[in-house]
């Protein structure tokens, strides 16, 4: 009797399932439970353990969120208004229902331990308990909650992301021709997913930008540490989603091994950072490698495993005594029943009898029916008749083959044991790995605006937090210009001062005017995640405007750049 029972339940917003081509993309489920006062709202990603809530006053914020995150599936605690249902519902999104559970497991008392606000803890307590009645399992990989204030970013609504193209082209859907695809040089897929995310919610906090852009101003300034950075990066992989595979059971020997590669590339990328030697880097140059991981993994599993867990062949040699002892009654085996079969043969003047095994008979000796008369009387017992030939077995050969079969299935069996234990250490260790994932993705975002700085000549502007002057000389719409190729962008400024905060900009079609808008905006956009390269004037001064028409919201920063180069801000 086989035991049949739900084991998992799969979602749009909890697949696991990840294609090559949006390995650099999250897949959000989101969490929307009404109160009083407005929205709380979280999301997670179940594949990298990544927790977020926040509390939004309106539907409207929270429309815009979800169409931020593109999410696919929002949890709501029961049946909802048709007005706020439809408006949920919108671009092909399903909503499920998950009641809130008054008594929290353990496991969700983990993840909202530092949440101070009553609603933010309701809303992800709803979430995980989501997960818990559709995974069926453990969810050590999540992480603890972290509330977000929407107001702490550059503020910009679905219709302006889309039509500035900064995640995919507004025409096709896709990333090519988006503000992304120009900034993407990231090795890494975790560093994709972080660069999607730094332009998602570009920053507004002056100290936190100017930081960011003396850290790319490192690697600028360090072309051959960049370079081999940037080497080390390709050979690691996707740490969060490792992590994420080895909490949730699902993790083979394959996956292990590439934890393992990851890790060993530790040493040389803090080598990297030392030489580098740049104080904004403190951040990064005392990084947990992790090391006993790496070894634990490089001691117990085969350079080569299979896939399957199951089947054994995925544990070293000389990691398990008893696993060896077993391995060592196979092989001897093996070489008994060579000899056995001579013996036989020898015995018998049958040249080409053979010693065999079939799953469903197990060993025999097989003779072809021209030798049967050669047979001595009362030395095997018939097993099997054949169309050519008989199959024959003996007590002895019984019993060595229940000596084989059992030392098969409890090798097979301990070898699985033992790779449940591997992984259950390593499982203790999720939260270092993530902390560690998180880290190396900054790093590779950090190098990738380095060097899209150096190869399009981008420029850094110098900052004050006062004021609302815009000054651009020359500037240059990054996208269409690095579309265009060899023809020449013409550039054109942009001068904002306190007496002129409105610009009333009028031509003819195809003159250049939306592309003129576009091109401040990302030039704002593209300043706050921080990049950069070469010296500029200092700047100026800086305040939030608004743009009632397009519902963008921004900090305008005042930024004068040479004639001579392209304005990256």
């Amino acid at each position: 009797m086989v035991k049949r029972e739900v084991i998992q339940l799969v979602t749009p917003g909890t697949t696991m399932n990840v294609t090559p081509g949006a390995a650099k993309q999250n897949n959000y489920l989101t969490a929307v439970l009404p109160v009083d006062d407005g929205f709380g709202f979280a999301y997670t990603d179940l594949s990298t353990g990544e927790m977020k809530v926040t509390h939004l006053n309106s539907l409207a914020d929270v429309t815009n969120e979800l169409d931020a995150l593109s999410s696919l599936e929002v949890v709501v605690p029961g049946q909802l208004d048709d007005d706020v249902a439809d408006k949920l519902k919108v671009n092909d999104r399903i909503l499920s229902q998950q009641a809130i559970s008054d008594q929290p497991s353990a496991e969700v008392s983990f993840v909202i331990q530092d949440l101070q606000d009553q609603t933010e803890a309701r809303v992800v307590s709803m979430l995980m308990q989501y997960l818990l009645n559709t995974q069926k399992r453990s969810l050590a990989h999540i992480q603890r909650a972290v509330p977000y204030t929407p107001s702490a970013f550059l503020e910009m609504d679905s219709d302006a992301r889309r039509n500035l193209d900064i995640l995919s082209n507004s025409r096709t859907g896709k990333k090519a021709d988006s503000l992304l695809w120009l900034l993407d040089k990231t090795k890494t897929a975790m560093g994709g997913r972080m660069l999607r995310n730094w332009l998602e919610r570009p920053l507004l906090d002056y100290r936190a930008i100017t930081h960011r852009q003396q850290q790319v101003q490192a690697f600028l300034d360090h072309f051959f540490e960049r370079t081999e950075l940037a080497d080390n990066l390709n050979q690691v992989y996707d740490l969060e989603r490792l992590a994420g595979r080895v909490a949730f059971g699902n993790v083979n020997g394959r996956d292990l091994q590439q934890l393992a590669t990851s890790l060993d590339q530790l040493p040389a990328i803090l080598d990297t950072l030392d030489r580098i030697g740049d104080d904004s880097l403190d951040d990064y140059r005392h990084l947990d490698t992790v090391g006993d991981v790496a070894d634990l993994i490089h001691a117990s599993i085969v350079d080569e495993p299979p896939i399957s867990v199951k089947d054994g062949g995925i544990i070293k040699d000389g990691y398990n005594a008893q696993l060896d002892a077993y391995r060592a009654t196979l092989k001897n085996s093996k070489q008994w029943l060579a000899e056995y079969e001579t013996q036989e043969r020898a015995a018998t003047g049958i040249h080409n009898l053979k010693v065999r095994y079939t799953t469903v008979f197990g060993y025999f000796i097989e003779v072809t029916k021209s030798n049967l008369d050669k047979v001595p009387t009362d030395r095997y017992d018939r097993k099997q008749t054949l169309t050519n030939a008989e199959r024959f077995t003996t007590p002895e050969l019984k019993a060595k083959e229940d000596t084989i079969l059992e030392a098969e299935s409890n090798s097979t069996s301990l070898e699985y044991d033992v790779f449940t234990q591997i992984r259950e250490q390593i499982k203790d260790n999720i939260t270092r790995l993530q902390a560690l994932a998180a880290k190396v993705a900054g790093l590779d975002v950090l190098q990738s605006y380095a060097q899209v700085a150096e190869d399009q000549h981008f420029v850094r502007p110098t900052m004050t937090a006062l004021g609302h002057d815009i000054d651009i000389v020359n500037g240059r719409h990054p996208v269409v210009e690095k579309v265009m190729g060899a023809t020449e962008y013409i550039p054109n400024n942009v001068n904002m001062d306190a007496n002129t905060d409105m610009l009333l900009i009028t031509g003819p079609n195809m003159s250049g005017k939306s592309t003129y808008m576009r091109q401040l905006a990302l030039i704002v956009i593209m300043r706050k995640p921080g990049a950069s390269c070469r010296p500029t004037v200092p700047l100026c001064r800086s305040l939030t405007k608004s743009s009632p028409a397009s519902g963008l919201q921004m900090t305008w920063p005042t930024v004068k750049v040479p004639s001579w180069s392209k304005c990256w801000s």
